[in-house]
Order: structure tokens, then C-alpha cells, then sequence
């Protein structure tokens, strides 16, 4: 979320493996006695069309303005509704989407091409105009756009022909052109955003893109419905089904029940405490895909007993992350030895092995955590963690932590909020006094590692600690002005050995992407890369 960490609605996560991040089929043990499983991009292709599906989503979007969408609700929605100038593929590549092409011909200027005679869905063409209104929106204060801090070098975006426009940069930023292959490239109509108003994105103002379809109704509180854009530019993806019903069903219980009894046909984000008994239904089959995310511990508060790197690698230390895994996973993941998930080095897998290598093992030592904690000091010190009712591994891995920190002589009170107040952790400064930790799942929007690191840079959005180092901050300005992908990936290792060594984000466990499908549906791409590709586009018939 894309972003550093975005909240943590599931147990799942990219495993070890650079192969599923590649596109390739690849297995893999659960260890610890939990069956093995399989990474692949993409379910098996659908043999036929349908008339309707319908699908669960673990809750209702807050929003569908692509500006504000920064969760997987909105997201999953808007990527069979909304474009993007790029697009990201099922196995986490980067491809032209609105913009046929694009150019940098010096390190400050992006300039892009656009598709030429590609409709909204009120039958009016795309033009420059509409890219330049869609991307300059995220930098207006007024829209309090979550993805404003990735136009943090943009001087301009003009209009530079028909079907061009031009990015000027205060300085490089290569993040920036990466970037428009998700929220912040999105492309909407120019007339309709300014005749919708404060309206736009929401049940009444509705919404006007360029996606293989299109947004008939949203009953707030029950069900929203898309229904195929029959005008629609890319043949490849011509919808297979004509419509599409979103149901929002927020407890884990019930919305397992929808799958088996075939009410839902299908769902991503699987909740991990019923993955053991989905995989064995007769009623449809678990799917595993690609990942970026790793579930972590985002400091909040670095003022208190967490501003001591002592007490934060005391706290990591303490953590038994197996058994985390078999709780809030379904035993079906690794413990994580960085921030970042390895599936979200799919700019340079090959490499990715090596980086990881040399990265320390997650160390689980009791008796050392409590000398470190005395050493700091910092016995009997309140450490206040929020949790939710939102997922149970919210919960699973809050008790986890007050557990841990008991061991260790280490105050942690849990505090529970609504699954709205736990979202607003991640977009309100205010809903973020009193904590000091949220548990995250940490996932990129690209193929490029550098994105996540992004998010701890000074000030940035997504640095919900306000943590800053000089030595991260000047690496990271480096690797985002290197055009050179390998070079780019040396660098961002460097950034993840500083984030490992001072621990801003205390890294937990990975596990894979998951979506249940129904035995009359198939052809779902599996992994995270649904959040920007069309993917209800290529679902239909099993038989």
C-alpha cells in the first residue's frame, strides 16, 4: 500500500523464494509441520463467460477517489474500474497502461505518451488534460491526498502535446515514474472531477475512468456493483463477466461461511484462521500468489521507551515468531528478516537472495531482551500497543507482543479501537497519540524495493514515527536518482541493512498472498499485484 505499511488484514506475505515473484511456479514447505503450498501468479484460465459473480471483501471501501485510496478495500475495487498511465502484471512486472510509452531525457524530466482514442466510461476521450488534472489533485493540500509525499520533488506537470505530458522534477526521482503504475498515476475524467466536487469517490458522486468496468451502485452498509464497460480499450482483458457484486463482510467467521456455502464466490486476503479447513473444502480452492508485504511493528512514538534502539531490539528479540506464525498465519510463512518482504525485490530477484543472506537471523533470546531492557533502563516502562477486532491476527500478534514484553520486563497494554479508528492510525497524526505500536502489513505497490524504504525517509507520509537518520535520508536521495536498476538495488540494500540495525519497523513474519475461489470460477490473478491489474476482467467459468 503500498507506502510502508498499510494495516494488517491477513497473514499473508511473499515467501522466501524469488521465483513466485518472477511469474514462475514454485513450492514450498510450510514448515513446522504445516502443509506445503504453491506460488503462482495466476489461477487456471477461465474456460468460459458468466453473468454475474459475487465477491467478499473483509470491508467496506471508506472511498473509491483514487487520491485517497490507500488500503486494500478501495484498491481492490478500483483496479477493475480506475487506470493507471502504467500497469503492473500478475507477476509483478512493470508495462505501459494509458501511457503507450514513456521517455526520461534528462534526470529531472519524465515525459509520457498517451493511448490514443481510450474512453471514460461516459463515453468522452482522454486527453492530456485529464492526466494532468488526475496526478496535480494529489498535490493539493485540499485533497489530502495520502500519496502527496510522492510528489515531494514534482515543480511541474504540464501538457506537452495532445497526447503528452511532461513531469518536471526539482531533482531525480525515479520512485516518482515507478509510481504512476499505481494510485498516483490514475487517470480520471478532468470535467467529471470538477463537476462532482467534494461528492467524487463516494456512493453519491461516483466515479468516471477507463477500466474494464464501471461502477453502477454502492448501497452503503451491504453491497457495491460494477458492471462491464462494453467500450473498453484493451481486447486482451475484455471482461469475461458481466457483473461484478462486491459484499463487505467484516467477521472472519461469516465471511468463510460465504465461501463454502457459495454466496461469495471469491475473495482475496483468505482469513489465515480458516486456511486449514478452505484448502480441504470441496466447495472451491485456495490460490496462493506473489507478495510484497511483511507483517511488522511500526513505532509510533519515539519519544518514549521506543526511542531507546536498546529497548526496540529487546522487544524484536523477545518475540517467538514461529509460534506467531502458526497462530496468526495458519503456519504457513517465515519469520521476516527485513521491513521489507523479499517479494517485493522483484526489480531484481536475482540479487534478492544474496541481500537477505546478509541480513542477521531473527534472533528469539528471552534472558538477553531482559538485560537489554534493563540496561536501558526501561523496566516497568508502559509501552502501549492499539489492536482491533478488524482480523484476528491483529489480535493474535497484540497479545504476542504483551506476552513478550511481560517476559521482559516491559508494560505493554493493549488498546483496542474500531476497525475505522484502527485504519485512521495510518492516515491521522492525531489518531496516533498514546501509541507507541501498530502492527502492519508493510507491502510496495511496484516491483522496486525502494518504494518501501521510501516511507522512512524524514517526514515522509508513511514515516508514522516521524523516525529520521541523515545517513538513510542521503542514501536513499542516491539510490532514487539511479535510472540504473541493478545499481538501484545495491543501494536500497544498503537502506535495508540501516533499517535492520535501527529498527524503526520491527520485522515479523512472511507468508503468501492468498485468494479463495469457488468451484465455478477460476482465472483470478492470485497475488498482490490485484490492487492496479484489471483482475475480475479474466474471471469466468471453471467448466
Amino acid at each position: 500500500m503500498p507506502r510502508a505499511t498499510a494495516l494488517l488484514v491477513c497473514s499473508a506475505v511473499i515467501t522466501a523464494a524469488t521465483a513466485g515473484c518472477s511469474g514462475a511456479t514454485a513450492s514450498r514447505s510450510g514448515g513446522d509441520g504445516a502443509p506445503a503450498y504453491t506460488v503462482t501468479p495466476n489461477s487456471p484460465a477461465a474456460k468460459g463467460s458468466l453473468d454475474s459473480i459475487t465477491w467478499s471483501l473483509y470491508a467496506e471501501p471508506y472511498t473509491l477517489d483514487y487520491a485517497l485510496a490507500y488500503d486494500y478495500p478501495p484498491n481492490t475495487v478500483l483496479a477493475n474500474v480506475c487506470e493507471q498511465l502504467l500497469r503492473v502484471t500478475p507477476d509483478m512486472k512493470v508495462e505501459p497502461g494509458l501511457a503507450v510509452k514513456y521517455a526520461n531525457p534528462d534526470p529531472k524530466t519524465w515525459v509520457y505518451t498517451l493511448r490514443p482514442g481510450v474512453k471514460f466510461h461516459d463515453g468522452s476521450t482522454m486527453t492530456a488534460d485529464d492526466v494532468v488534472a488526475s496526478l496535480e489533485r494529489h498535490m493539493d493540500p485540499a485533497t489530502g491526498s495520502p500519496w502527496g509525499s510522492s510528489f515531494k520533488n514534482v515543480a511541474s506537470i504540464k501538457k506537452s502535446g495532445p497526447l503528452e505530458v511532461t513531469i518536471r522534477l526539482s531533482k531525480p526521482d525515479v520512485l516518482l515514474n515507478e509510481l504512476m503504475a499505481a494510485s498516483p498515476g490514475t487517470v480520471e475524467s478532468a470535467a467529471f472531477l470538477a463537476k462532482a466536487g467534494k461528492d467524487y469517490g463516494g456512493p453519491k458522486g461516483k466515479v468516471n475512468c477507463t477500466g474494464p468496468y464501471s461502477l453502477d451502485s454502492w448501497a452503503q452498509g451491504d453491497s457495491l456493483t460494477l458492471k462491464k464497460n462494453n467500450a473498453y480499450w484493451d481486447r486482451s482483458l475484455t471482461p469475461k463477466t458481466d457483473t461484478v457484486k462486491f459484499t463487505f463482510i467484516e467477521d472472519p467467521s461469516a465471511r468463510t461461511n460465504a465461501f463454502l456455502s457459495g454466496t461469495a464466490d471469491g475473495g482475496y486476503l483468505v482469513p489465515s484462521s480458516s486456511l486449514a479447513q478452505l484448502r480441504t473444502s470441496s466447495k472451491g480452492k485456495v490460490y496462493f500468489g506473489p507478495n510484497t508485504a511483511a507483517a511488522d511493528l511500526a513505532v509510533l512514538d519515539l519519544k518514549g521507551p521506543l526511542g531507546d534502539l536498546k529497548v526496540r531490539q529487546a522487544l524484536s528479540m523477545a518475540l517467538d515468531r514461529k509460534n506467531i506464525i502458526k497462530a496468526a498465519a495458519g503456519g504457513i510463512g517465515v519469520p521476516a528478516k527485513a521491513p521489507a518482504a523479499r517479494g517485493a525485490w522483484a526489480l531484481a530477484p536475482e540479487k534478492a537472495d544474496d541481500y537477505f543472506k546478509a541480513l542477521p537471523e531473527p534472533v528469539y533470546d528471552v534472558a538477553g531482551a531482559k538485560k537489554l531492557i534493563a540496561e536501558a533502563g526501561a523496566t516497568g516502562r508502559k509501552i502501549t500497543v492499539v489492536t482491533s477486532s478488524l482480523a484476528p491476527e491483529i489480535s493474535v500478534v497484540a497479545n504476542a507482543v504483551q506476552a513478550a514484553g511481560k517476559k521482559i520486563g516491559l508494560d505493554v497494554r493493549l488498546k483496542a479501537v474500531a476497525p475505522e479508528a484502527y485504519t485512521s492510525v495510518f492516515v491521522d497524526a492525531d489518531a496516533r497519540k498514546g501509541l507507541d505500536l501498530v502492527i502492519t502489513n508493510g507491502y510496495d505497490n511496484t516491483p522496486d524495493p525502494l518504494e518501501f524504504y521510501q516511507y522512512l525517509r524524514t517526514g515522509d507520509f508513511g514515516n508514522y514515527g516521524n523516525w529520521s537518520d541523515a545517513e538513510f535520508d542521503a542514501l536513499f536521495d542516491k539510490a532514487n536518482a539511479e535510472p540504473d536498476a541493478a545499481r538501484r538495488a545495491e543501494l536500497t540494500a544498503e537502506l535495508q541493512r540501516i533499517a535492520v540495525r535501527e529498527l524503526p519497523i520491527i520485522p515479523l513474519y512472511e507468508a503468501p498472498y492468498s485468494v479463495f475461489l469457488g468451484s465455478r470460477v477460476t482465472g483470478a490473478p492470485t497475488g498482490i499485484a490485484h490492487l492496479y491489474y484489471p483482475w475480475a476482467a479474466s474471471i469466468g467459468a471453471a467448466q
